[in-house]
């Protein structure tokens, strides 16, 4: 019979902590971790960054990643955003009774190897089991904690007139990706996720310069919802030019057939700097010197004229604004 997880695996007895100690604490071992308290106590110092997050993304495996990779990338790129050294994560299950085993070992490893990626750490967690129906396979919570450097004073509240608005690679892969996985589409090149940790991106980038005024990384909603959210953030108004904004074949095509916008489709692996036009230029030069920043460019600018609006020059010359996504045309995307 195939090997599953039971509502007895979250009773708190025996096969609970067998569960615990065979699929998380052997494959996520760290001193921290190891000990098994009800806390997690670390030592840190300087400006802290704090942040949570869920995970429903359904089919829990799709092309290019799976919901452990994306629990951890996400949260590591939320605290990447503020401009902070990601350090420690915690990681909470909750699991559909009937899920296989394999199934979790699968994404327990996938975790494994995104946390020595990103160079976190998961230092405490829990798991829950619940009824076969009332949850989809496995829900992932997380929260992260990491240091922000000193004189480094990212928000989105940030954005300065005269701004450079910079993009560090190709939109829509991640939100097409998991959309094809899950209406059985195929297309003639594979179409991956996009999804990554991009700590190691920030960090080149703040070694060039403290300046940067304002990160955040598309993901539900896309460009055009974060684009919105720091114009109204900073009380600014964002011109984009959509012909400098890198989008693959494959997803302009999937966009096309499906009657989608790639600016309003999630992506998991990049992000959206809002950076000084003095250090624009060597910003960008960083960015493409890390693999996830090398299809970076500047694809646009910060005005101060109609305050919360995003325009785009259309590739036909014309302008249109750019609004923030309403309603939600592809649900559970991470």
């Amino acid at each position: 019979m195939e090997n599953r997880i039971l509502l007895t695996h979250g009773s708190g007895g025996k096969l609970a902590h067998e569960l615990v100690e065979k699929s998380f604490v052997k494959a996520l071992a760290n001193p921290l971790l190891a000990k098994l308290d009800d806390s997690a106590v670390f030592d840190l110092s300087g400006k802290l960054a704090f942040t949570t997050d869920s995970h429903v993304v359904s089919p829990i495996f799709y092309p290019g990643g799976d919901i452990g990779k994306l629990a951890v990338c996400g949260t590591v790129n939320d605290l990447a955003m503020s401009g902070a050294k990601p350090l420690y994560l915690s990681l909470a299950f909750i699991i559909e009774e009937g899920l296989l085993q394999d199934e979790l070992d699968k994404i327990v490893n996938s975790i494994q190897k995104a946390t020595k990626e990103a160079e976190v750490e998961i230092v405490t967690g829990d798991t829950k089991v619940v009824n076969r129906g009332s949850a989809d396979k496995l829900f992932i919570n997380t929260a992260g904690v990491g240091i922000i450097p000193q004189g480094v004073n990212i928000s989105g509240s940030n954005a300065r007139p005269g701004d450079k608005v910079i993009l560090s690679g190709t939109i829509g892969e991640h939100g097409i990706a998991v959309l094809s996985q899950r209406q059985g589409l195929s297309f003639s090149t594979q179409l991956e996720s996009d999804l990554a940790p991009l700590g190691s991106l920030v960090a080149d980038m703040l070694a060039v310069s403290h300046n940067i005024h304002c990160l955040r990384d598309p993901t539900r909603g896309g460009l055009a919802t974060i684009l919105n959210e720091l114009a109204e953030q900073s009380k600014v108004s964002i011109r984009i030019n959509e012909e400098k904004i890198p989008v693959r074949e494959e997803v302009l095509a999937a966009c096309e057939m499906l009657g989608l916008d790639p600016l309003y489709i999630a992506n998991e692996g990049k992000l959206v700097a809002i950076v000084p036009a003095l250090d624009a230029t060597k910003v960008l030069k960083a960015m493409r010197g890390n693999h996830y920043g090398k299809s970076a460019a500047v694809i646009g600018e910060v005005r101060a004229e109609n305050p919360g609006r995003v325009i785009m020059k259309t590739s036909l010359g014309t302008s249109r604004i750019i609004d923030m996504l309403v309603g939600d045309p592809l649900p559970r995307i991470c």
